[in-house]
């Protein structure tokens, strides 16, 4: 088939440590066909976040605390059968684990400055209040008698 495209970079300069990877090949499910069910076409990829020397600590720490949820004993699994070929699905599966490590140790977003209103449009506020106020207050049925 080829070679992976790889390095599968996270960001920056950090890309997936090909060594940490561990790969799980099974039978994918679904409808079958000639040659589909004897194949081991669907990818289990697996990434031990919690002793990988391959992240810098700062982002280490922020992917495990992100990823809490997900990983089962500090291990990060993602599983790809969308393809017939389990070539095709490896490199899913690389893609979308960079993509998840990525997410997981971007910086935090920088806090938002509060701004201050221009003095035109709090002006320009008030003035429609009191437009909408007299309106209102013309409405009120007593000059109509």
């Amino acid at each position: 088939m080829g070679v992976m495209s790889g390095p599968y970079l996270i960001r920056g300069s950090v890309s997936l440590p090909e060594a940490e990877l561990n790969w799980r090949f099974s039978r994918s499910s679904g409808p079958g066909g000639q040659h589909v069910n004897t194949s081991d076409s669907r990818v289990e990829l697996r990434f031990d976040l919690a002793r990988t020397e391959a992240l810098p600590e700062v982002w280490k720490e922020r992917a495990l605390e992100r990823l809490a949820g997900r990983l089962v004993d500090g291990v990060l699994v993602v599983r790809a059968a969308e393809h017939r070929s389990q070539w095709r699905n490896r490199e899913t599966a690389a893609v979308r684990m960079a993509a998840v490590l990525a997410e997981a140790t971007a910086p935090p977003p920088r806090p938002r400055k509060k701004g201050k209103v221009p003095r035109g449009i709090n002006e320009r506020r008030l003035r429609n209040k009191k437009h909408r106020s007299d309106v209102k207050r013309g409405r009120s049925g007593r000059d109509w008698g």
